[in-house]
């Protein structure tokens, strides 16, 4: 068992800057420099002079604002991550954790799904109420058994490139949040919730190997 692993290359900020912006899907200033513990007005003037090149742009949505990224920009961030997948050879590492990834991901999702909906007689799109608590406890048991599984994939990215660390802890954080009976933590969007966290590192694989999403 693997401790304290020694990380692997460190990334560019202006990668970090552009690359959180991808994965997150969109966030405003401070979000974008917390997500990989950035200097915040650094990462305001990485933003601007991504801005000035058409990789990212204001958005606002569902009385939600921040920046978003453009097709250009999506572009550019293919082109560093290959760049940099390459010239730390890293290849290997995140193809392999991209497939041990796949039979976990049907598992969160449905976990996820059987938070959302609990299947009734003649309806299979039932809401779950959450009143059988059987039910949500094995939903919850699943996500500690992906939970428990997820450790040793972060810690095996992240000796290859050091921008894969913490995935594993938020998650862990999320599902300790759930478990305490703050059921929104499980799939909840606007806080990182297991699955929001999980669908970041998500984009964060397929966009780092250079994979169209649902290919």
């Amino acid at each position: 068992m693997t401790h304290n692993p020694v990380p692997g290359r460190s990334s560019q900020p202006e990668l970090l800057v552009l690359h959180s912006v991808r994965i997150q899907g969109m966030a405003d200033d401070d979000a974008v420099a917390l997500r990989f513990g950035l200097d915040e007005a650094d990462t305001r003037e990485l933003l601007l002079d991504d801005e000035a090149y058409g990789w990212v742009r204001q958005a606002a949505f569902g009385g939600t604002a921040g920046w978003s990224m453009t097709d250009r920009g999506r572009a550019e961030d293919d082109r560093r991550l290959a760049e940099e997948l390459a010239d730390a050879g890293a290849r290997p590492v995140v193809e392999q954790a991209h497939q041990a990834f796949g039979p976990l991901n049907a598992r969160l999702l449905q976990a996820c799904t059987d938070w959302q909906l609990r299947p009734e007689d003649g309806d299979r799109l039932a809401p779950n109420t959450h009143t059988d608590r059987e039910w949500d406890a094995a939903v919850l048991g699943q996500l500690e058994a992906l939970d428990a599984e997820l450790s040793p994939l972060v810690t095996e990215l992240t000796s290859a490139l050091a921008r894969f660390e913490g995935y594993d802890a938020r998650f862990a954080t999320a599902l300790g949040k759930a478990q305490a009976g703050r059921g929104e933590w499980v799939a909840g969007t606007g806080l990182g919730s297991c699955h929001a966290v999980w669908m970041e590192l998500h984009e964060d694989l397929i966009s780092t190997l250079g994979i169209e999403r649902g290919a």
